[in-house]
């Protein structure tokens, strides 16, 4: 049975509210509050729902003071909000990008008990799966976009095939001067500076909030809501506009934010989202971009977590897009991509972030122990534009380089109509000598999110599992691919039901590459429900082999990682 509605007393707001699926109903709806969820005071009710498990009331205990200052540049960002900026494109409208089960929960969830309704889970899921997402702790009154909500962890720690949910946000500095002041300081980066007059009005109120005190750019602006990573025995909540924030999963499957990390001070601005370990020296490869030279720098980390020197890369000479790069054992790998940061469209209204139909997509090759980028191979690869990697490998003795990934016919829709976005997984074979290119489609679907054995990073595999987009950013099923033959299996959700990307966990004894387990939230639009259902990656239906009904819905989102227990326990030690 699904718990009571979640009611929240608040002054009547003057911005419409927006639709929100708490549990069964999906016309229920959710009214701007300025106070954040986590100061809310939950009361309970006599009536229940389950066996110790009480309907929530949450009333408001106390009102934020409000400074001067802050109401000045609240005022501000009103008029901005309203007359200067207002939220016209549907791909910035809060009223369509949070509509369905992309809304957002209104407060976190403490570790709950789940109710497994299919099958048993298999005993190499002991540990953790848990799932990053944009969660804006407040309702944005002007443009927004998806990329731009407050992280919040969606953890299902499972021992001895019990399961129990936890949702908390990731404490960002930015998510703590927020929570403390009960409204929004600092602007959306996707959708706040989408026109030169937009640019120049937020960024007057944002550089007053600054001198005034309000907060301090230098701890921080990042969302951390992308992905995360485990390395150096430590785990990581991670967004690419900030450092990384390091968490731990407890005994009991909270989750707790530890601290803003910078490596002993050697890692001094943000990186990547998606680093890559490689399994067989426990070494991490990451990198960042930004729009100013060096539009790209590289680095990596030994198997103790120890940051090594950074490496400049100079060669990129105007700034890209570079969301997600490769390895192999012997290279780096970094698309140049024909999505790029151009302020000055701004000029004419556009967003600084869009695409050069002009610009000829190449690929970098640099050692991937390079202390410079002297050895850094650029090789043009016409119209190969990759958001995400799924894995690359060395053939011919290291002469040929295989890159899998999925590759966006429709860049120009990328950022502003996601359902207009095709992405093909492509084969690319690069022969480094020569020069010579060539490239074989896996499969004529709208593919993402592709996931491998993570055991097979960085050399030779045959399957990759990826999401299905109907359209995206909804994932209405998962394909496997075989890397020499296309399409091998697939498993749609049902009408109505939509996931996420998928995540391998290998089985403890398994031998084969695909044997393992596919895990990930599923949303049941109709029903208003959430579940976790594990899929057999070695069968061509993907059979799901276990079901878990989860407490309450949880919003669609970008990245996951499974935690097995052995290393969980070495996190908490850490």
């Amino acid at each position: 049975m699904v718990p009571k509605p979640i009611i929240v007393t608040t002054p009547p707001s003057s911005s419409p509210p927006l639709p929100l699926l708490n549990n069964k109903s999906s016309s229920s709806s959710l009214k701007t509050i300025e106070k954040p969820h986590q100061n809310l005071k939950p009361t309970t009710t006599p009536t229940q729902t389950k066996p110790n498990q009480k309907s929530l009331v949450i009333k408001r205990t106390s009102s934020p003071q409000v400074s001067v200052f802050g109401l000045i540049f609240n005022t501000f960002d009103h008029i901005i909000n309203n007359f200067i900026d207002p939220p016209i494109k549907p791909s910035l409208d809060p009223k369509h990008v949070l509509s369905n089960n992309f809304a957002p929960v209104t407060h976190e969830l403490p570790p709950t008990q789940c109710e497994t309704i299919h099958g048993t889970l298999p005993p190499c899921l002991d540990g953790a799966y848990i799932r990053n997402g944009p969660n804006p702790q407040f309702l944005p009154k002007g443009p927004y976009h998806l990329f731009d909500g407050d992280g919040m962890l969606h953890c299902l720690r499972i021992s001895q095939s019990k399961a129990t949910l936890c949702s908390r946000y990731v404490k960002t500095y930015k998510y703590k001067i927020e929570n403390e002041a009960g409204y929004s300081l600092i602007p959306n980066v996707f959708s706040g500076f989408n026109s030169l007059v937009a640019a120049a009005a937020r960024g007057s109120v944002t550089a007053a909030r600054v001198i005034t005190g309000q907060y301090n750019p230098s701890n921080g602006i990042g969302l951390a809501n992308t992905s995360l990573a485990l390395f150096g025995n430590n785990l990581f909540a991670l967004g690419e506009s900030d450092l990384p924030y390091k968490v731990r999963v407890t005994s009991n499957g909270d989750i707790e934010t530890l601290n803003r990390h910078d490596f002993d001070g050697k890692l001094g601005m943000s990186m990547t989202a998606h680093p890559k370990t490689d399994p067989e020296t426990g070494e991490t490869f990451a990198f960042r971009y930004g729009p100013v030279p060096p539009f790209l720098t590289y680095f990596y980390f030994d198997s103790e977590g120890r940051k090594k020197p950074d490496v400049p890369i100079f060669s990129m000479n105007r700034p890209s897009f570079l969301h997600d790069f490769a390895i192999t054992k012997k290279y780096a790998i970094f698309a140049d991509i024909q999505i790029g940061m151009n302020p000055l469209d701004m000029i004419s209204g556009g967003s600084p972030i869009g695409s050069d139909p002009s610009k000829i997509t190449r690929l970098g090759f640099l050692p991937r122990y390079a202390t410079d980028e002297s050895k850094i191979k650029w090789i043009n690869v016409p119209g190969f534009n990759i958001i995400h990697a799924i894995n690359a490998w060395e053939e011919d003795d290291g002469k040929t380089i295989t890159l899998v990934a999925p590759n966006i016919l429709s860049v120009e829709h990328t950022l502003e109509r996601m359902e207009l976005v095709h992405a093909m997984v492509e084969k690319v074979k690069i022969n480094l000598d020569t020069g010579i290119v060539s490239r074989q489609p896996l499969s004529a679907r709208n593919l993402d999110f592709g996931v491998i054995n993570q055991s097979y990073t960085g050399k030779k595999n045959r399957f990759v599992y990826a999401a299905i987009g109907d359209p995206m950013p909804k994932i209405s099923g998962v394909v496997k691919l075989d890397v020499s033959k296309g399409e091998v299996g697939c498993r749609m959700y049902g009408e109505g039901c939509y996931g996420g990307e998928p995540f391998f966990v290998a089985k403890d004894e398994g031998e084969e590459e695909d044997d393992g387990y596919l895990v990930s939230y599923v949303h049941d639009e109709k029903k208003g429900e959430s579940k976790f259902i594990v899929m057999d990656a070695k069968s061509p239906e993907l059979d799901v082999v276990a079901a878990v009904k989860l407490p309450r819905r949880v919003p669609y989102g970008f990245h996951g990682l499974f935690v097995r227990d052995s290393d969980l326990r070495r996190v908490s030690v850490s």
